[in-house]
């Protein structure tokens, strides 16, 4: 799967998404994307790129168009790398999975507690 790192997350998120198999850039990496939250929304779309983000703004943006992007939306708090990786590696084949299955048309609830 393709993924776009948000600014609202570590560079070393994507470096790590790349370890286990990804494509994933960072955003402010993009020569040319400013941060605006509409304009990295329509490259994701544009480049078939699954935008990760903290920001709720982008699951917003999901709802308003008809051609969304896909967004996984990290609702953890302030975390260290460390530990968001460790509560992200145990979700993210559940996370592909239902990306994989739904592509843009359904919203996932899924929480885990740590």
């Amino acid at each position: 799967m393709k993924f776009l790192v948000d600014a609202s997350l570590p560079p070393g998120l994507a470096t790590w998404l790349r370890k286990k198999a990804h494509e994933a850039i960072y955003v402010s990496d993009q020569p040319g994307l400013n941060l605006d939250d509409r304009a990295v929304f329509e490259f994701a779309r544009r480049h078939g790129y699954i935008i990760m983000t903290k920001d709720e703004d982008f699951a917003v943006l999901a709802t308003l168009v008809a051609q969304p992007a896909s967004v996984v939306w990290l609702r953890l708090g302030n975390a260290t790398n460390s530990s968001r990786r460790n509560w992200l590696g145990p979700l993210l084949p559940e996370i592909m999975q239902r990306l994989a299955g739904w592509g843009n048309t359904h919203r996932s609830g899924m929480t885990r507690s740590s």
